[in-house]
């Protein structure tokens, strides 16, 4: 159930955040360079942030925890 509840939440908040850099893409008051500056920063921030998840999922199925009792 608990699982649940975080993924409705995950999804509500990918919602609102994509409606927000929506509207801020097509606003034609907002100079294309900004706008271009700010979707290269998105889109590293993305590239980080996954290969972070990925290097933490490998690390964590690598570990022997040798001192740790069984």
């Amino acid at each position: 159930m608990q699982k649940i509840a975080f993924i409705l939440i995950g999804i509500g908040v990918l919602v609102l955040i994509g409606y927000g850099v929506k509207g801020f893409f097509l606003d034609a008051d907002i100079h294309l360079l900004i706008r271009i500056a700010v979707g290269a920063i998105g889109a590293g921030i993305l590239v980080l942030t996954g290969v972070a998840i990925k290097d933490r999922i490998t690390k964590a199925k690598k570990e022997d925890f040798k001192e740790v009792e069984k």
